[in-house]
């Protein structure tokens, strides 16, 4: 057999094939979104530093010189650099590091 003859049977099984995926998928029905579980809640609490926040990024150059933005982002390196706003369940895991005594403390046990 010829090789033009060949590839042209090639050309013409590939576009069959690629043809009838297209039907295919064109005639699949579309899965509904409710289907698709996260597992998480999808409706998130209100939280209006954080709607706060997003009028001051959408301001541009003017949000550091807003008083309002600079309070917001105030509040927010606050509530991020808090001493307890890390989870305490994460704190009781973490492994306890041994005390090493400094020149100024005696050993533990003396």
């Amino acid at each position: 057999m010829d090789g033009k003859v060949l590839a042209r049977i090639g050309a013409i099984v590939f576009i069959a094939v690629a043809i009838t995926a297209t039907a295919i998928e064109m005639n699949r029905k579309e899965e509904s979104a409710e289907n698709w579980s996260s597992g998480r809640p999808t409706a998130a609490p209100a939280d209006p530093l954080r709607d706060e926040l997003l009028r001051c990024q959408a301001l541009g150059e003017a949000g550091p010189r807003d008083p309002d933005c600079r309070h917001t982002w105030a509040e927010n390196r606050r509530r991020f650099l808090a001493p307890g706003a890390r989870p305490a369940e994460r704190l009781s895991a973490a492994p306890h590091l041994r005390r090493v005594p400094t020149p100024s403390q005696p050993a533990e046990g003396q």
